[in-house]
Order: C-alpha cells, then sequence, then structure tokens
C-alpha cells in the first residue's frame, strides 16, 4: 500500500487538508484573521474531502474505486475553492481598507494538483494490470 506513489499523493492531500485548518484564509479589513471554520459550509466540505482521502488511500485494491473517490475529491476541492474565493471578493468593508489573502485560501490548488498526480498514478496501475492480463 505505501510502497505506492499514489498513496504518497493521497497522504499529502490529507496532509494539505489537515493543514488548511491551522492556516488562515484571509485577513479582514479589521486586521482579524478569517479561518474556515467560521463557517459550517467549509468544515463540511473540507471533512468530506480529508475522508475521502483516507477511504481512497484504504481501498489501495479497488484502483478503479479508488480512481473514483480521487475524482469526486477533486470536485469537491474545486468547490471548495470557489466558494473560498467567492466570499472573500465579497466580503463586506473591502473598499476602506483591502483585505489579505492568507495562504489558506490557496492550498485547495495544491489539493487539487496532488489528487490528479494520484489520479494519473491510479489511471497507470490499472493500465499494467490489464495488459498482464492480455499476456495470459
Amino acid at each position: 500500500m505505501i510502497q505506492r506513489i499514489q498513496t504518497i499523493y493521497l497522504l499529502l492531500t490529507f496532509a494539505v487538508t489537515i493543514l488548511m485548518t491551522f492556516v488562515p484564509l484571509w485577513t479582514t479589513a479589521d486586521a482579524k484573521p478569517y479561518y474556515f471554520m467560521q463557517n459550517q459550509l467549509y468544515v463540511v466540505l473540507l471533512g468530506l474531502s480529508a475522508m475521502l482521502s483516507i477511504v481512497s488511500i484504504i481501498s489501495y485494491k479497488k484502483r478503479q474505486n479508488q480512481f473514483v473517490m480521487g475524482r469526486l475529491n477533486i470536485i469537491l476541492n474545486l468547490i471548495l475553492l470557489g466558494l473560498f474565493v467567492y466570499h472573500s471578493l465579497n466580503v463586506s468593508g473591502e473598499t476602506p481598507a483591502v483585505s489579505e489573502k492568507g495562504i489558506g485560501m490557496f492550498l485547495p490548488i495544491v489539493a487539487i494538483v496532488l489528487l490528479v498526480l494520484a489520479n494519473k498514478a491510479i489511471k497507470k496501475d490499472e493500465d499494467l494490470v490489464k495488459s498482464v492480463d492480455r499476456l495470459r
């Protein structure tokens, strides 16, 4: 399980998802950091993303299911990123003083890249197994 590269990518995705809980998404105009836990929808989506990463790691024998879970996780992170951008652009009080965007807002992009790399590795493994089955 651990010897496969997609497991490493999925573990890194889980680590990035957990890191998102400790890093502020942005700083508001009154210099208060905004964490994702201040919005319940963010908490649910981030929890689902972390859970999908772990379940995908555990289901290493079912490559097709692992691939589908990776795609679902990519879609979930895209939705999360879209919500972050939408909320940060609609924060009240943006005109008097521009708020700073934090690194937490861009962590879903890192998770998406890692999930794409994991899906490529899963697809490569699946193609290898299919080619070996053809030779038999």
